[in-house]
């Protein structure tokens, strides 16, 4: 069945960085369009990047352009969220989604706060 497991999460100060991981699994992954997303406890999950199956094309929501980074290893089947001078409004749970699958993973913490 399809696994997404997140890895990478933490506790950073404004201006840090982190890396984020989803484990793939269950699916024919390097076909698959895959997605980062985040929530606030409230809020609706909003999307935050989307890379396709080769990894030629990637999209970012605003308020990340530019700081954050989507990435695959497909031979690995993971895609990579790396972000860059975070911000207090970054902190969110950030879950990845495989396109056409309706299964979410855990999701990992990011808190940014000095």
């Amino acid at each position: 069945q399809v696994q997404l497991v997140e890895s990478g999460g933490g506790l950073v100060q404004p201006g840090g960085s982190l890396r984020l991981s989803c484990a793939a699994s269950g699916f024919p992954f390097n076909y698959v369009t895959m997605t980062w997303y985040r929530q606030a406890p409230g809020k609706e999950r909003e999307l935050v990047a989307t890379i396709t199956g080769t990894g030629v094309t990637t999209n970012y929501a605003d308020a990340v352009k530019g700081r954050f980074t989507i990435s695959r290893n497909n031979a690995e089947n993971t895609v990579y969220l790396q972000m860059n001078s975070l911000k207090p409004e970054d902190t969110d749970v950030y879950y990845c989604k495989a396109a056409m699958f309706s299964v979410w993973g855990q999701g990992t913490q990011v808190t940014v706060s000095s």
